[in-house]
């Protein structure tokens, strides 16, 4: 955690919350889930704790279109996989032997230092789904 951020019990709760979660969960998900081990913790102090939380990097804030904002606590490099049947957002990790600028034609001498990206379709259930109603 960075020395500059002052965990209290309630922020070292959202961010158990969020690091145990992996279903990148809304502000909302994540007030309802804290609330079960900390029944007087509010929804604004939940906002609270997520802007904080995201502001020193702990955390990212993970945004696809209109919809709510949600959470992850994975700092590793990855892309965020959208189902545009069910919504489920989940985690996509690079494979080990190819970097981002492998995968795609970027300034020669460029240095990338993150990685933000979304990718849109429709995981197995919903494709499976979408299958069989379109027979």
């Amino acid at each position: 955690m960075p020395a500059d951020l002052r965990m209290t019990p309630q922020r070292r709760e959202v961010y158990e919350v969020l690091r145990v979660s992996h279903d990148h969960p809304t502000a909302t998900d994540v007030f309802h889930r804290a609330k079960e081990r900390m029944p007087g913790i509010s929804l604004a102090t939940v906002y609270n704790c997520l802007e904080a939380l995201t502001e020193h990097g702990v955390v990212r804030q993970v945004n696809v279109e209109r919809a709510s904002s949600r959470y992850c606590a994975n700092l590793d490099d990855h892309v965020h996989f959208h189902c545009e049947g069910c919504g489920q957002v989940v985690d996509a990790m690079p494979r080990e032997d190819v970097t981002a600028a492998q995968l795609w034609k970027l300034p020669r001498g460029t240095k990338v230092t993150a990685l933000d990206v979304s990718i849109h379709g429709l995981c197995p259930e919903c494709a499976k789904a979408n299958t069989k109603s379109s027979h």
